[in-house]
């Protein structure tokens, strides 16, 4: 009986510490967007931003969860060209989406050296494709991946690559008809450099 209470004791005083730990902070991110679109033509990167806020929820030395909320930009350049003619022209076609994410944070040796993944779900707001031809769906979900490196102070510097899931046109490669649109699936690419500052909560 004394060692199962003895037991139950540490394991209180375990879980009590534990949960001291836990820390939450707010912040703000951004930084550079370098985005393409796969199976897009002769498409190029496309370079522009991204901006948002997160909850910083660090567990332990170790470990961190980080909800975020990013306004980011995406997109790609194409080569097109006017109709009857064979000069072409340089075309930034844009998506942009309000992003919901949470990317979990290990940190090594409980120092600021860390590797992050975790998933989004991207709401488009805007894009400049044009009506009669192209006509990109309204949500995407992607994969991130990255690492960082954190300082004392609460600047956290990272680079990330993301991966759209979703084919934007919604064909998924389904044959139409030998339309190359249906036939090619369609998916946001996104490397990511930027900085994070989190504000200290007392």
């Amino acid at each position: 009986m004394r060692k199962l209470t003895l037991i139950a004791f540490v394991f209180f005083i375990g879980l009590t510490e534990s949960h001291a730990q836990v820390t939450v902070s707010p912040g703000i991110r951004g930084g550079l967007n370098v985005s393409n679109l796969s199976n897009f033509g002769s498409s190029d990167a496309k370079s522009d931003f991204y901006v948002g806020g997160l909850v910083a929820i660090k567990f332990n030395r170790y470990f961190t969860l980080q909800p975020e909320l990013t306004y980011t930009r995406q997109g790609a350049e194409a080569r097109e060209y006017s109709m009857g003619s064979f000069r072409s022209s340089k075309v930034k076609y844009e998506l942009n989406y309000i992003s919901l994410g949470a990317v979990a944070k290990y940190h090594f040796a409980g120092g600021g050296f860390h590797i992050l993944a975790g998933p989004s779900v991207d709401f488009k707001t805007s894009d400049n494709f044009p009506s009669y031809d192209y006509n990109p769906v309204g949500v995407d979900v992607a994969f991130v991946a990255g690492l960082g490196y954190s300082l004392p102070n609460g600047l956290t510097f990272e680079a990330r690559f993301k991966q759209g899931l979703i084919d934007i046109y919604g064909y998924d490669g389904i044959n139409n008809n030998n339309d190359n649109y249906y036939d090619n699936i369609i998916l946001n690419t996104v490397f990511q450099v930027g900085v994070t500052y989190t504000f200290k909560v007392k």
